[in-house]
């Protein structure tokens, strides 16, 4: 069988004006030729925005982003990057707050509203116990519309903070024949795993919505990202 790979790459000022890239859902909202606003610095706030050409999990792709996460160390509730197959397709959001529009409240009861099936990355910057995060800011995996984990990436830094008025690059890679997820922060490897995502979280599902949701609580932040490349290589 022969390869044929082929890139594409979307800086946002291009072929495409932005609003037809895009469908978004509560406080998104077009920022500039760049950028999407997903929540405004005030509180209880929610924004997610997918992008409406679905990603299939058949082949290798690579999406990447500059994102924002505020500018105060005591705001909230951070970004999630996600990939679903929910029944609501381009409607679907989850519970406001610590779950950051993704999740739910708590992860063993399966009430209120979540994203599911789903994988996530979020970069979580407010401490909630209920989701066992560590006190800092911080990155991990989730799955199936739940914010807890028992792994996390803060470079091992007690004190790691992304609330710090900076952009900050991040890069999803995906290898369908090895089944690996990688995940980078800053350059850094944040995450990397071996999951059959096909057949272990979607069912035998390859193609899928995608994008980001964010949300704030009594804290918050002003909360965006900037696309930068969609690398998508493809068999035939």
């Amino acid at each position: 069988m022969t390869m044929k790979y082929y890139t594409l790459i979307f800086l946002l000022a291009s072929v495409l004006p932005l609003h037809a890239q895009y469908h978004l859902i509560g406080d998104a909202a077009y920022m500039n030729p760049d950028c999407i606003q997903l929540t405004p610095n005030v509180e209880y706030s929610e924004g997610i925005a997918y992008y409406k050409t679905k990603l299939d999990l058949a082949n290798y792709f690579q999406v990447e982003f500059d994102i924002y996460l505020g500018s105060k160390d005591e705001g909230a509730d951070g970004i999630t990057f996600v990939i679903h197959d929910d029944e609501r397709q381009y409607e679907a959001y989850g519970t406001w707050g610590e779950c950051m529009g993704y999740g739910r409240w708590n992860y063993d009861v399966l009430y209120g509203t979540y994203i599911a099936p789903s994988i996530a990355v979020e970069f979580d910057t407010y401490y909630n116990y209920r989701q066992n995060d560590p006190p800092c800011d911080h990155v991990a995996y989730l799955e199936n519309g739940t914010n807890f984990h028992t792994s996390y990436w803060n470079d091992k830094n007690e004190n790691f903070n992304l609330e710090d008025d900076y952009l900050h690059n991040f890069r999803f890679q995906w290898e369908p024949d090895t089944k690996q997820v990688t995940v980078y922060l800053d350059d850094k490897i944040v995450y990397k795993g071996i999951r059959d995502l096909v057949k272990d979280v979607f069912g035998g599902q390859t193609k899928l919505i995608w994008g980001f949701t964010a949300s704030t609580g009594r804290k918050h932040n002003l909360q965006y990202f900037c696309l930068r490349t969609l690398t998508l290589n493809k068999s035939k």
